[in-house]
C-alpha cells in the first residue's frame, strides 16, 4: 500500500493532445493555446509551482532540491504535526470537508439508530472534554481491575486472547488474513507481537540516541502506571521495559518480516498444538471468539517457542504491570486529557518531534471519519458532495493508458523470456481498478452510541469490527471490501484480489489536476497508478499470479534476472544516509522502491503515447519531460522531523520522500537527457549502472 495519483487531468489533456493533430497549428502553438485557455491549475500556472524550485541546485546533484529546495527552505513543519507536504496539504483539504459533514449531521440530530445521531453523537462525545476529564481514568477501572486478579497462565492466556476487543497488547498475535493460496478464503495468522516501541532497533541499537528513546520510554510508562492509579510504577517500568527488549530479540529483522515465502508456513490447529505445546491455543483463540479453527498460518515459526517460554520465565507481577501500561496507553485518548497529553508528550514529542497535539477537532474527525469508525457512513456523503462521476471516468481512461503502456514495458524487455512474458501480460490484464468509492456500503446498523459516552462508544465500535472479522473466517472473502475509506488520501494494491485502489481523496490537485500541463500529471498521479500496478510486479506481488493465488509463474532464468536487477537497486538504496548515521534499508524498501522505479517508467511511456507521435509544447522554456519529471519530484514536495523520519526508516517500507525522487530518476534514461545531466555530477550513474526492471 502506497500513495496514489490523481488522474483526470491526465486522461482529459491527453484526449485533448491527441485531438489537435489536425496540422493547422504546431504542437507547441496547441499547447501553449490550451495552458492558456484552461482554467487556473492548483500549482504554478501550468500545474507546477515554479517559486518553489532551486535554481542554484544542479538537477543532477540533487533533484529533490532543484525541484523543491526553495519550498523546503521557506516551509516550517507545523508545530503539531510530525511531518509537512503535498500530501498533508491534501488530507487537511479533505479533514475540513469530513468535518463539515459531521457537524451538519450533528446539528440535524435524527433519530436512535440513524447514521445522523450516531455520527453527530460519536463526534459531541468526543469533543466533551468536560466529561472526559470529570471521568479520569475510571472508564479504564474494569480492564485494569481485571488484569489485576489474573492469578496464573490461563488467566494471562485469556488476556491475550481478547486483546484486540479491550485494546489490549499481547506477545503472541492472532489476526485475520487472506489465504495466499485461496483468495476466496480468510485465514487465521499467528505472529509475534509486544512491543511498544516502532522496531527491535530501537532496544537493542547502541546509540545515545536510541538510548535517549528508551531511557525517555520507562519513565513515560511509570509516569502513565501511575496516573491511573497503580502504585510502584518506576519499579514495574524498568521490568516491562527488560520483558520487551527480550521480545525485541526474537523478531525477525525488517526485510524478513515483509518476505512472503518466509511468512506463509500453514498448519492444522491440531499440528499448531502440537508443535508449540505448553499453551493453551483453545483458550487463546476462543477468548478472542475464534472457535471450530482448522487450519492457521503461523508466521514466525521459529519465534513461537520462546515466546511461549517467556510467559513461564517472567514473573507473573511482570505480566500483569505489562498487560495494565499497554491497556491504558492505547486507550489514552479516550480518557482524561491529563492522561492524554502525558501519552503525547513520548509518542508524539520524544518519538515524533511534534511540539503540540493536533487540535482536538482534527484528531475526532479522524477518529469518526477512519474505516474502523463510522467512515462508512460519511462516505458514502463525501463522494455525493466532492467527487463527481466524471473524475471517476476520468481515472478510468487513465488507469487504462497506463495499462497499455505497462504492456508495452513487459513486452520490450530483454531480460525476460516469452513464458514468463505471457504470465506477466495476463496478470497486468487481470488488474481491477477500484476508483472513487465503494459500491456496496457496510451497514453499521449494529453499532449503538451514546452521547456523552465516548469510551464505551468507542468499545462498541471496537466490538463491531472485531465481531465482523471472526464471523468473515467461515465466509468467502468479499472481493466488493474497501479497506480504506473514499476520504482518505492514499492507495494501495491488494495482491490476494489482484486489484489496485485509489479512494476519492487523493484523486485532487495537485496530485491530479484536470487545469494542469499533461506532463506533470503524468509525471504525479500517472507514476503513482503505475507504482501501484508495479506492486503486482515487485519483490513480494510478484509470487502471485493473475488471480492473486501464491505461486511461482517465472522460469527460473528470469527470476534470476529480476533479482539480478533488485540486488544492484537495494544495494544502491542502502547508501542513502536519510539521519546522521541511519541509512535506508535497501531490502525493506525494495518492494516501494521497485513500484517507484517502474511507476516513473511506465508513467514516461504513457504520457509519449498520449503525443500520438507529436512533439510535446515548451512551456515557460521547459521541454515536456522536464515538466514531466518537475510533476513527478513536487508529488514528494515533503519535510519531516528528523524524529519521524528515524521511526519511519525503522518501520515504514517507503524510501524517504528525498530518495523516492533522487534514488529513482537517477536510474531513467530520459530523465538525463532532459536536464542534461553528465558524468561528474552527483547522481549520475553510468547507462550500465542504472537498474532497469520494469
Amino acid at each position: 500500500m502506497i500513495r496514489t495519483v490523481l488522474k483526470s487531468s491526465v486522461a482529459a489533456a491527453a484526449l485533448l493532445l491527441a485531438a489537435c493533430g489536425n496540422g493547422e497549428q504546431t504542437a507547441e502553438e496547441q499547447g501553449t493555446q490550451m495552458v492558456a485557455e484552461a482554467a487556473k491549475p492548483a500549482m504554478g500556472d501550468w500545474g507546477v509551482d515554479l517559486t518553489g524550485l532551486n535554481k542554484a541546485v544542479k538537477p543532477g546533484d540533487d533533484f529533490f532540491a532543484y525541484a523543491n529546495g526553495t519550498w523546503l527552505d521557506t516551509h516550517e513543519i507545523p508545530a503539531d504535526r510530525s511531518s509537512y507536504g503535498v500530501g498533508l496539504i491534501v488530507h487537511e483539504r479533505a479533514q475540513e470537508r469530513v468535518k463539515a459533514i459531521i457537524e451538519e449531521l450533528g446539528a440535524k440530530g435524527g433519530e436512535k439508530g440513524t447514521s445522523e445521531q450516531k455520527v453527530g453523537d460519536y463526534y459531541a462525545s468526543w469533543m466533551d472534554t468536560e466529561t472526559v476529564n470529570k471521568l479520569g481514568a475510571a472508564p479504564l477501572q474494569a480492564d485494569l481491575d481485571r488484569i489485576a486478579a489474573i492469578s496464573d497462565l490461563s488467566g494471562l492466556t485469556e488476556e491475550f486472547g481478547r486483546a484486540n476487543y479491550v485494546g489490549g497488547s499481547r506477545v503472541i498475535t492472532a489476526g485475520l488474513g487472506i489465504d495466499p493460496r485461496d483468495p476466496n478464503k480468510y485465514n487465521m495468522n499467528i505472529g509475534l507481537g509486544g512491543m511498544g516501541l516502532p522496531d527491535r532497533d530501537y532496544y537493542l541499537e547502541d546509540t545515545e540516541r536510541f538510548q535517549n528513546i528508551r531511557a525517555e520510554y520507562v519513565k513515560h510508562i511509570a509516569e502513565m502506571l501511575t496516573l491511573a492509579g497503580i502504585e510502584g510504577g518506576a519499579e514495574k517500568a524498568d521490568a516491562i521495559m527488560a520483558l520487551e527488549t527480550k521480545v525485541a530479540e526474537l523478531q525477525w529483522v525488517r526485510a524478513d518480516r515483509r518476505d512472503r515465502d518466509k511468512t506463509f508456513n500453514p498448519m492444522t490447529v491440531a499440528g499448531l498444538k502440537e508443535t508449540y505445546a505448553g499453551f493453551d491455543w483453545d483458550l487463546f483463540l476462543g477468548s478472542g471468539g475464534i472457535e471450530g479453527l482448522e487450519e492457521v498460518n503461523v508466521s514466525h515459526p521459529n519465534v513461537i517457542e520462546p515466546l511461549i517460554a517467556l510467559l513461564s520465565s517472567e514473573s507473573l507481577d511482570t505480566w500483569k504491570a505489562y498487560l495494565s501500561y499497554h491497556i491504558i496507553t492505547n486507550n489514552a485518548s479516550l480518557l482524561s486529557e491529563e492522561i492524554d497529553n502525558a501519552d503525547f508528550n513520548f509518542w508524539g514529542k520524544t518519538l515524533r518531534g511534534r511540539e503540540q497535539q493536533l487540535d482536538r477537532w482534527k484528531r475526532g474527525v479522524s477518529r469518526v471519519g477512519a474505516k474502523t469508525g463510522l467512515g462508512e457512513a460519511l462516505g458514502q456523503i463525501y463522494v455525493k458532495r466532492h467527487f463527481p462521476e466524471s473524475s471517476k471516468d476520468k481515472m478510468e481512461v487513465l488507469v487504462e493508458n497506463l495499462r497499455k503502456a505497462y504492456g508495452e514495458r513487459i513486452r520490450q524487455l530483454p531480460w525476460m523470456g516469452e513464458e514468463t512474458k505471457k504470465e506477466a501480460l495476463a496478470k497486468l490484464a487481470a488488474f481491477r481498478a477500484k476508483i472513487g468509492y465503494p459500491d456496496n456500503w457496510l451497514d453499521l446498523g449494529a453499532i449503538d452510541i451514546e452521547r456523552g459516552d465516548l469510551f464505551g462508544n468507542a468499545r462498541r465500535i471496537t466490538k463491531f469490527f472485531e465481531d465482523f472479522d471472526v464471523a468473515r473466517l467461515k465466509r468467502p472473502t468479499d472481493k466488493e471490501e474497501w479497506f480504506m475509506m473514499p476520504q482518505t488520501v492514499n492507495a494501495y494494491y491488494l495482491s490476494n484480489f489482484n486489484e489496485i485502489v485509489f479512494p476519492a481523496a487523493i484523486l485532487e490537485a495537485p496530485y491530479f489536476d484536470p487545469n494542469a500541463d499533461p506532463a506533470v500529471n503524468y509525471g504525479a498521479i500517472g507514476a503513482i497508478i503505475g507504482h501501484e500496478m508495479g506492486h503486482g510486479f515487485d519483490d513480494q506481488g510478484s509470487k502471485s499470479d493473475a488471480k492473486g493465488i501464491k505461486r511461482n509463474w517465472w522460469t527460473d532464468a528470469d527470476r534470476e534476472a529480476f533479482e539480478e536487477r533488485t540486488k544492484v537497486l537495494g544495494e544502491q538504496y542502502d547508501t542513502y544516509e536519510a539521519v546522521p548515521g541511519s541509512f535506508v534499508d535497501g531490502k525493506f524498501t525494495m518492494g516501494e522502491n521497485i513500484g517507484d522505479l517502474g511507476g516513473v517508467g511506465v508513467a514516461y511511456v504513457a504520457y509519449k503515447m498520449s503525443l500520438n507521435g507529436e512533439e510535446a509544447p515548451v512551456v515557460d522554456g521547459l521541454t515536456g519531460d522536464q515538466r514531466f519529471f518537475l510533476g513527478y519530484a513536487q508529488a514528494w514536495r515533503r519535510k519531516m522531523r528528523e524524529e519521524t523520519l528515524l521511526e519511519r526508516l525503522k518501520s515504514d517500507p517507503h524510501s524517504p520522500a528525498e530518495f523516492r525522487v533522487n534514488g529513482i530518476v537517477r536510474n531513467v534514461d530520459a530523465w538525463y537527457d532532459a536536464f542534461g545531466v553528465k558524468e561528474g555530477d552527483a547522481l549520475y550513474l553510468a547507462p550500465e549502472e542504472r537498474v532497469k526492471i520494469w
